[in-house]
């Protein structure tokens, strides 16, 4: 649920001067090669010029200590920075920090905002992570079919983790009419793209079937990751 988004931010704004671009690729390409001294001296006057990408790069930095001294408290700034120019992954991160209270103190209510922003712009991780507070009632209603909505967004870009939790909501019937066939597809989807726990789900749930219904959820989970997620259920 709290995982930071680790990409490095590789999409120029149309904003870029040649120049700037030019620096900010060289800072890429430095901390690509793991050079991170260089890739700070190229991205920091970048940052502090109000570049959106350059900011996230460096809350990365901070984060994970990389050339820098590890500074949740500094990541949170950068972060901060860049989410509000509308950087979805800086969104995302965001919400994270705020969720665990790391570098911020710990706000559900504003962890949920920022997810929702960075969920909004279609990233898998912050749909997923959004679904999980409406599940829960984190800084959010408990609203199980809001959740559903979120887990099934992000379960079509193949995100593992939504996949699992979508399965469990047709498990349990929450948010969605109960049905095992729908949740031992998801369970097995999920299970096949490395999700370890949904492979134990899907056995769990195939004590409860029949073999043909475990035959008919086999057949939906195999042309549902065939189709790219586009035909997911009879």
């Amino acid at each position: 649920m709290n995982r930071i988004t680790l990409t490095l931010a590789t999409v120029l704004s149309l904003a870029f001067t040649q120049v700037t671009a030019q620096d900010f690729n060289k800072g890429l390409e430095a901390a690509q090669a793991g050079d991170f001294a260089t890739a700070l001296k190229e991205w920091q006057p970048l940052a502090e010029q109000g570049n959106a990408s350059a900011q996230y790069n460096l809350g990365l930095m901070y984060s994970n200590g990389d050339g820098v001294l590890k500074d949740n408290s500094e990541a949170f700034m950068w972060y901060r920075l860049s989410a509000e120019q509308g950087n979805a992954s800086a969104q995302h991160n965001l919400g994270a920090m705020y969720n665990r209270g790391n570098g911020v103190l710990k706000d559900s209510s504003e962890a949920a905002k920022w997810y929702r922003l960075s969920a909004e712009q279609g990233i898998a991780s912050a749909q997923n992570n959004l679904g999980i507070m409406h599940s829960n009632g984190y800084g959010v209603l408990k609203d199980y079919s809001e959740a559903a909505k979120w887990f099934r967004m992000s379960a079509k870009q193949g995100y593992d983790s939504a996949q699992r939790n979508l399965g469990a909501m047709y498990a349990n019937g929450e948010g969605v009419l109960q049905d095992n066939i729908t949740s031992h597809m998801w369970y097995n989807i999920a299970s096949a793209n490395g999700n370890v726990e949904a492979g134990e789900y899907r056995d769990k749930r195939a004590a409860l079937m029949t073999a043909d219904a475990i035959e008919k959820a086999t057949a939906m989970a195999r042309e549902c990751m065939k189709s790219n997620y586009k035909k997911c259920g009879w």
